[in-house]
């Protein structure tokens, strides 16, 4: 991983598109600082697209999509993107899967829920949980004294026995069922609301994140960033990013952001 303060000049004139991460990516112990909220308003001024890449569910993505300065953001791991047109004043919620389908889920995931917090002492679903529609959170650092890692993975075999995807944040396993991540949805959303390949524009576009479950992200983006404390899972992490800030959480963003804007 490179220095962000290395990205070459001539590949910021061509950045379009800011993909982001929120937890541990925008904030900074757990809240969103002042000057991440302003480079993201700095970003869209200058004509950029800011795009959240969350695992945060959908009634925090409601909020987000209406009321910061974003151009639309993807949710609960791929499940979903939501898009406010202030013009119309009208959400758009394209779901990856049917309102009939993510019930089923929820069944089988209760299910889940029920072998973790028996198995796993320490960890408790996520505080978030009442807001999603699609997987189940399960809190590891967050609301609880952090888990070691061994414990985590624990976690992660008890979703994965029963045939669901699952990713590992800074803060949450999230586990859902479905062939779908935060790239399948990202793919989606340009296609449908900005009417963009994202395979033909990927030069145009930088993800910036700070956990395993934004490394197939980090693997798709030839602008790939890191903020300093992705480097606490090292060695865990699938794909590192190609860039790294030299600050962390949502002070390392938005150095990034101020490098762009040069």
């Amino acid at each position: 991983m490179k220095p962000f303060e290395q990205f070459p000049a001539n590949s910021k004139a061509k950045i379009r598109y800011i993909l982001t991460d929120i937890d541990d990516t925008l904030t900074v112990n757990g809240r969103l600082p002042a000057i991440v909220f302003v480079a993201m308003e700095r970003l869209q001024q200058s004509k950029r697209r800011v795009i959240p890449i969350t695992g945060r569910p959908a009634g925090w993505c409601d909020h987000i999509a209406r009321m910061w300065p974003v151009d639309g953001l993807v949710g609960e791991n791929g499940a979903f993107y939501f898009r406010y047109d202030s013009r119309l004043r009208k959400m758009q919620r394209r779901y990856m899967k049917s309102e009939t389908e993510r019930k089923e889920d929820r069944k089988k995931l209760e299910k889940i829920k029920h072998e973790i917090l028996t198995k796993i002492p320490g960890c408790k679903v996520a505080s978030d949980q009442a807001y999603r529609e699609t997987d189940l959170a399960i809190d590891f650092c967050e609301d609880v004294a952090p888990l070691p890692m061994e414990e985590v993975e624990k976690i992660v075999r008890c979703f994965e026995q029963e045939g669901a995807q699952v990713k590992i944040s800074s803060i949450h396993v999230n586990g859902w069922f479905g062939d779908y991540d935060k790239l399948t949805m990202t793919k989606i959303l340009f296609e449908e609301a900005f009417h963009e390949n994202l395979e033909a524009i990927k030069s145009e576009v930088i993800f910036i994140g700070d956990s395993p479950n934004d490394s197939p992200m980090f693997t798709y983006f030839p602008h790939s960033v890191g903020v300093a404390n992705l480097l606490r899972f090292k060695g865990i992490i699938a794909h590192n990013p190609a860039w790294v800030t030299k600050r962390e959480a949502g002070f390392g963003f938005a150095e990034m952001v101020d490098e762009l804007l040069l």
